[in-house]
């Protein structure tokens, strides 16, 4: 069965097929909090649980593109230089 990462009950991220991906993700987003313990812990609120897709949903589609999205760059524009009147 896919997981995915609920907050208060609803639903808050895609599916993926393990845990593992949904623990991956969380900690990309910056919701697991470092601890002195090996043990993961997540921001208040949020939890990871097994759930069926909706209509349509690919667990393993939403992983690659979640790993190809991780390796896209954002790379800004270039700016072309002000020239002054002269």
């Amino acid at each position: 069965m896919p997981y995915a990462l609920f907050c208060d009950d609803a639903r808050v991220s895609k599916i993926y097929p393990t845990q593992a991906d949904v623990w991956k993700h969380a900690r990309e987003s910056g919701l697991v909090i470092d601890t002195d313990t090996p043990r993961h812990v997540l921001d208040n609120g949020y939890e990871i649980r097994a759930c069926a897709p909706e209509p349509g949903e690919d667990p393993e589609r939403n992983e690659r593109e979640a790993r190809a999205a991780s390796h896209d760059q954002f790379v800004p524009p270039q700016r072309e230089p002000e020239r002054t009147p002269g």
